[in-house]
């Protein structure tokens, strides 16, 4: 079994998994549009290369995201991607990057819990924690 986020975007998931993509490393695995779908014909021309469905693989770990039809979408609140890394820097390079353009809520620095943790909403909305239990 494996328990995956699923992220829903107003019309950004491709731009945000790119940036995903680029900031975490991995591969984008499988990418569709709604064009590519079988509801193709039923959905608006503007709507046509917007995101049904996508899955980033980094490591050993999968982010999967799609679009939302319009009306559907709502912001996210409640939930919160949390990211561990082994290395300080890694989650520095990480935060710093994920933060740019956003809003940082708690800065990524040494905690009473971990060597350095801290919290932000990215420029798409999404939030995320980055810890580092220990360096190394």
């Amino acid at each position: 079994m494996q328990l995956n986020p699923y992220l829903n975007f107003d019309g950004q998931c491709d731009a945000a998994f790119k940036y995903y993509q680029q900031v975490l490393g991995g591969k984008i695995a499988f990418r569709l549009t709604n064009k590519e779908t079988p509801m193709a014909e039923q959905t608006p021309p503007d709507r046509q290369d917007k995101i049904a469905h996508i899955r980033l693989e980094v490591d050993n770990m999968v982010l999967m995201g799609s679009d939302c039809p319009p009306g559907y979408f709502e912001k996210m609140q409640g939930i919160v991607v949390s990211l561990n890394v082994d290395k300080i820097a890694d989650g520095a390079r990480i935060f710093t990057a994920l933060a740019k353009d956003g809003t940082i809520k708690m800065p990524y620095e040494k905690t009473f819990w971990a060597a350095s943790f801290g919290m932000l909403v990215d420029q798409f909305g999404t939030p995320w924690m980055i810890n580092c239990e220990k360096d190394g």
